[in-house]
């Protein structure tokens, strides 16, 4: 139970410190009509214990009897006196802003305010009162903060009330009904601020989460692009080949078909890993037992980087097209979203060769730089290679926004001497 109650109170604490609607947007004019019901009531006030030093006042408290109730004299009372109108008084300027605030110095100021003059800060503490109820975001701490205000300049000793004279009374009864129409007023207009912002929140977020999907789907796209376009493309090639040669060489035909068997066993692999990472928390929520951890293992496997570079250059070179790999500078290990960028940069631009430049050969160049990391594929020219069509160029449009995520660049064109060439610059932090 006791911890129950601490938690309760901490709940209660957090509450109270967070804002229940937003602040209201402090305007031109109303910033104007706060410094003028400041200066309005300062020059009063001030005014009213200027005129008031050395004077005594006498009160009726029975029928009958009369109490003489000194006020501050000399001027260290005169000083005194202009001091809490001025602090009482100046405090409003910031009542939209900071309301609690306000209403605590204003509070402060009318308990030190003696009796007989408690004309200096009585009004400006019921504007502080009144702009606290309606300008302050803090509704917990407002509640709570109100009734002791109210209770503290109540009960203490300054409990009298200042003396109205008769031809105010009017003004009395007009001016509280005018400040509450007007705070009404304000109330409504900052309700339906609130739900203007509310919607245009809304709208916001689903703007965002638009933008977001398509993203993904983007991003998906790409990754599905990048494997299913080469290793289809590289299974084409050899069923063509094994086609060709089946009657005259079965045994080159054999090998053939081993690499269009390799080559499908690879892409499903990479399928697999992008289509675990679509399909985890989904798995994840159903799974259990060695085989499902097992299972999960192999699909959420790391997306290939450049150590893999060998591996994928073998399958380009089964299916008859000479790569060269050149890695120079000394290799230090990079991101993950790089090394798959820089891998899919050689993939690309591979299958691109091997579709439309059979016959070529190719030179893949990886540099590691201190500033950067350079990818270069280049080929000698060829004719198309068997199922070949004419691109529409996506995947190069892929590379160049996968390549734009980590402030890298991609130049691609036709080479002076013949053929084609690729070249990408990944921007690496300094070791």
């Amino acid at each position: 139970m006791p911890n129950r109650l601490r938690n309760a109170a901490r709940q209660a604490v957090r509450e109270a410190r967070l804002p229940g609607s937003p602040p209201p947007r402090l305007t031109r004019r109303a910033w104007q009509f706060d410094v003028l019901v400041a200066l309005t009531i300062g020059i009063a006030t001030v005014y009213y214990g200027i005129d008031n030093a050395d004077n005594v006042v006498v009160r009726e408290v029975a029928p009958g009897v009369e109490r003489v109730v000194p006020r501050p004299n000399g001027l260290g009372g005169m000083v005194f006196m202009v001091t809490l109108a001025a602090v009482a008084s100046g405090a409003l300027l910031l009542r939209r802003r900071f309301p609690l605030a306000v209403l605590c110095i204003v509070t402060a100021a009318t308990l030190a305010t003696p009796q007989s003059v408690l004309r200096l800060t009585f009004y400006a503490f019921v504007i502080a009162v009144y702009s606290a109820a309606v300008y302050s975001p803090y509704r917990v701490a407002t509640l709570a903060a109100l009734p002791v205000s109210v209770v503290l300049v109540g009960t203490s000793g300054n409990s009298v009330t200042p003396i109205v004279p008769n031809e105010y009374i009017a003004l009395l009864i007009l001016v509280p009904m005018a400040v509450a129409a007007v705070g009404l007023r304000t109330w409504k207009l900052r309700t339906d601020e609130g739900r203007t912002r509310l919607s245009a929140l809304e709208r916001a977020q689903a703007e965002a989460l638009r933008r977001a999907v398509e993203h993904e789907r983007a991003r998906i796209a790409r990754e599905l692009h990048d494997v299913v376009t080469h290793n289809v493309s590289v299974m084409i090639i050899q069923a063509g080949a094994a086609r060709k040669i089946m009657e005259t060489s079965p045994d080159q035909a054999g090998e053939a078909l081993l690499a269009v068997e390799a080559g499908g066993r690879a892409a499903m692999t990479e399928l697999r890993h992008v289509m675990g990472l679509l399909t985890m928390d989904s798995e994840d929520e159903g799974t259990g037992g060695d085989a499902d951890i097992a299972g999960a293992a192999v699909e959420l496997a790391p997306q290939p980087g450049l150590d893999q570079l060998e591996t994928l250059i073998g399958r380009v070179r089964d299916t008859g097209l000479r790569v060269d790999l050149t890695m120079t500078g000394p290799p230090r290990p990079l991101p993950p979203g790089v090394e798959l960028a820089a891998y899919r940069v050689v993939q690309e631009a591979l299958t691109n060769t091997v579709k439309h430049a059979s016959g070529a050969m190719a030179a893949v160049t990886v540099e590691y730089r201190p500033d950067h990391l350079r990818v270069e594929v280049t080929d000698t020219g060829g004719r198309p290679g068997a199922g070949a069509t004419t691109g529409n160029g996506r995947g190069l449009i892929g590379l160049s926004e996968r390549l734009a995520v980590y402030d890298g660049t991609l130049e691609t064109g036709r080479r002076l001497t013949g053929g084609y060439r690729v070249e990408a610059l990944i921007p690496l932090e300094t070791p």
